[in-house]
């Protein structure tokens, strides 16, 4: 029997991507796609790709008769909504909001949210009822460190990481129209991005003395750029390391060599060989003392609704690849 899902904001970037996952996924009908300010249009007035695809229409209202909802709406928002709506207990939540990632924060009335990176929290995610869906440069950011934190081989990190546009969302600002992106890179939040929180509580999981939270001398410092392309990111991160680069590259082998969308490479790797996929590629390399991580996945599948569908598959039991195998745009 078919899951049923529910769509919370299928209007913008993340919702867009979640509708074309699911409308192809073998064990998901889509019950609704919720947007109050396109109510009645067909969702392929919005996504224009989808035209021909589905003739799902929005819909201003919601029901209960579903088995799990995702919310793809802005930062704060979420909790909003749960505030303000009554949502069956029965339903399973995925957020995809920034409101329920980090433990001090997780709950809200009887529901409380498990952090959705499976590379990390797998097994606690199978038996869930609510998922915080990781953040894009989060999840790509963590991806290149888990391994070493496992290791116990942490100390000060040094990261640099370049994200689409795709990364601001559809409303327009400043920096997100084509005239400003075309031909521009600029830094921003330099060592103060949102996704730090949640990288550190992540971290600190895997190695006991690593901080729990961002603002010490120590951890990660993190400078993030804006790119002038659409979707993607790539993660370089800097750090201290005795070991011979050919252990460290064993560690992240063995501790990535059941999942089912990261993977270690042998030679370098660029951004084109993860746009459109679910996929998250890792490389390694060393200079003297030094070892650079480098990691890439697609912002809006594996750094937002891939990873969201991902966490579905898990949460029902299903093969956890089901929807994503999907063909990178390589040419």
């Amino acid at each position: 029997m078919a899951i049923k899902a529910g769509i919370i904001g299928g209007a913008g970037y993340t919702g867009g991507e979640l509708i074309r996952l699911l409308i192809n996924h073998p064990g998901v009908n889509i019950a609704f796609v919720n947007s109050s300010s396109n109510a009645g249009n067909p969702v392929s007035k919005v996504h224009a790709d989808l035209l021909g695809d589905t003739d799902l229409e929005f819909s201003g209202e919601l029901h209960d008769d579903i088995d799990v909802l995702f919310l793809c709406v802005g930062h704060g928002d979420a909790r909003k909504f749960l505030e303000a709506n009554n949502i069956a207990e029965h339903i399973k939540i995925i957020d995809l909001s920034q409101d329920f990632r980090l433990k001090a924060t997780a709950s809200i009335g009887n529901r409380s949210f498990v952090y959705g990176l499976p590379e990390l929290n797998k097994a606690a995610i199978q038996s869930a009822h609510n998922i915080a869906n990781p953040g894009c440069f989060a999840t790509a950011l963590q991806l290149g460190l888990l391994p070493l934190a496992k290791a116990g081989m942490l100390g000060d990190i040094y990261t640099t990481g370049i994200t689409g546009s795709t990364g601001a969302g559809q409303s327009l600002s400043g920096t997100s129209h084509f005239s400003w992106r075309a031909n521009n890179i600029q830094a921003y939040k330099a060592l103060q991005h949102q996704h730090i929180k949640e990288i550190h509580q992540s971290l600190h999981q895997l190695q006991d003395d690593f901080p729990a939270a961002a603002g010490s001398e120590r951890g990660v410092h993190f400078v993030p750029w804006r790119g002038d392309f659409t979707r993607g990111i790539y993660i370089s991160s800097t750090l201290d390391c005795g070991l011979p680069v050919e252990e460290v590259r064993r560690i992240f082998a063995d501790f990535y060599a059941t999942a089912a969308f990261t993977h270690v490479s042998d030679t370098m790797i660029d951004l084109k060989q993860v746009v459109n996929t679910n996929k998250a590629l890792i490389y390694v390399e060393k200079q003297g003392n030094k070892i650079v991580v480098h990691s890439a996945i697609d912002n809006l599948l594996k750094g937002a609704s891939g990873q969201a569908v991902q966490n579905m598959n898990l949460l029902f039991g299903l093969e956890e690849s089901a929807a994503l195998k999907l063909k990178a745009g390589y040419f």
